[in-house]
């Protein structure tokens, strides 16, 4: 039995992972946040109500089922617990449903204001376009080992200690380097112990629990943040995340082996979107884009920032599907494309100074800015795809264009989303047909 299952993004993230973990995860015992932190943005939308996230994972829409945070997210406390109020407010409760790892690093008010001056500072010419939510400078301090993680406020006179060791390292920084406001220790101290209480009842040793559980045949569902293109090790570097958004930031983040993830499923939109800075092959700079744009909605669910808009890219695909070991893919927003008199594929990338084909990933800046994207283009289908649910019933056209890419992939497409509601897809893989029930 094939219980444990991974759901991550295979592009620079906002790939709809939200919709599809919700959707899977009816029957789940498990939802488990692995990496990232309050920078994602997962929509939810059943029954016309919409409900967004970002730190708990897309499974409190379920009564039944447990959200679990893992190690590797960074956490602010007081986002959180404002999370969970505003879940409450909605008639969603999971203060009783929810776990989080005894070894969260903590986010604090000195790592936000130290990444909007860092994004905002006018002498620095290569921003990377971060959420000003304050996660790299979180993941610095764990790497540099001077993170205050949440088992540590167990021991106040510690992490009176070490919190006030750290405000006075930000605040040199702050005000030396930067020239901006600093911030108030004691307040920082009082407002996270505060916080802390209301979540002291929900820490477990992650870990143990989950492999306690795919042991006994519990349903676990690991639910990715951002993109693989997103990753610090493996994607479009500098302008990426803080974190490992492809499949290692499963084993890393929550201490579940590799032996035990029995499934892994990338998500993918039909066309590509980016927000922030860095590289974007097949970017679209006319018309079109403003319509897929408007049509996909395309505001970025932490941010409100409009997205880059690009035709698929598959060249970037198939080294996503390699490093990530994918068992399937799903294709999101099936939907947008409808009406479009032709769709572009990119299939390969040439160098624009030999004209040869480019065979290896980019890997600097300087080689991104040397291609030149190569497409196959589709005719286009003049029918709404919008909520159906079989794959029989897609126009032919539309059929045709789903086939090449499993093709052109060598993976099999096991779901298609076909709008936002929870139902408006169509799964196509009897594993997880069955994993539903």
């Amino acid at each position: 039995m094939i219980n444990s299952i991974v759901i991550l993004g295979i592009q620079w993230g906002d790939e709809g992972k939200g919709k599809i973990v919700d959707l899977l995860s009816e029957n789940s015992n498990y939802v488990v946040r692995y990496q990232g932190g309050n920078n994602a943005g997962h929509t939810l939308l059943v029954n016309k109500k919409k409900t967004v996230l970002h730190l708990i994972p897309s499974c409190v829409l379920h009564k039944d089922v447990i959200a679990v945070l893992g190690n590797g997210v960074v956490v602010s406390l007081t986002d959180l617990v404002n999370e969970i109020v505003s879940l409450k407010k909605k008639g969603i409760f999971i203060q009783n449903r929810l776990i989080l790892s005894s070894s969260i690093p903590l986010i604090f008010e000195y790592h936000i204001k130290l990444d909007k001056a860092r994004e905002c500072n006018l002498l620095n010419k290569s921003v990377i376009g971060t959420t000003h939510k304050g996660i790299g400078p979180a993941y610095e301090d764990k790497i540099s080992r001077r993170a205050i993680r949440i088992n540590d406020l167990y021991y106040s006179d510690y992490f009176y200690k070490i919190l006030k060791k750290n405000v006075k390292y930000y605040n040199f920084t702050l005000k030396n380097l930067y020239q901006t406001k600093t911030v108030d220790f004691k307040k920082i101290f009082n407002k996270t112990m505060i916080a802390f209480k209301k979540v002291k009842h929900m820490i477990q040793d992650v870990s143990c629990l989950l492999n306690n559980k795919i042991d006994k045949n519990k349903k676990i569902i690991f639910e990715g943040a951002q993109g693989s293109l997103l990753d610090i090790d493996h994607g479009t570097y500098p302008y990426v995340s803080s974190s490992n958004s492809s499949i290692g930031g499963v084993i890393t983040g929550t201490g579940v082996g590799i032996k035990k993830i029995k499934y892994i499923l990338g998500v993918s939109k039909t066309y590509c979107t980016r927000v922030g800075n860095g590289p974007f092959p097949t970017e679209i700079f006319d018309d079109m884009s403003k319509y897929l744009c408007k049509k996909g909605k395309e505001f970025g669910t932490t941010t409100g920032r409009k997205r880059r808009i690009g035709w698929l890219d598959l060249f970037l695909l198939k080294k996503m599907i390699l490093i990530n070991s994918l068992s399937g893919l799903c294709l999101t927003k099936m939907d947008v494309l409808d009406f479009l008199p032709e769709i572009k594929i990119c299939i390969k990338y040439l160098d624009k100074n030999s004209n040869q084909e480019i065979s290896s990933y980019p890997m600097t800046i300087q080689s991104w800015k040397n291609i030149i994207p190569v497409y196959k283009i589709f005719k286009g289908w003049n029918k709404s795809t919008r909520g159906i649910t079989s794959f029989a019933e897609l126009p032919i056209e539309a059929q045709h264009y789903i086939n090449y890419i499993q093709s052109f992939l060598n993976i099999s497409i096991d779901l298609i989303s076909t709008g936002p509601n929870r139902h408006e897809t169509i799964i196509i893989s009897k594993f997880l047909k069955k994993f539903i029930k």
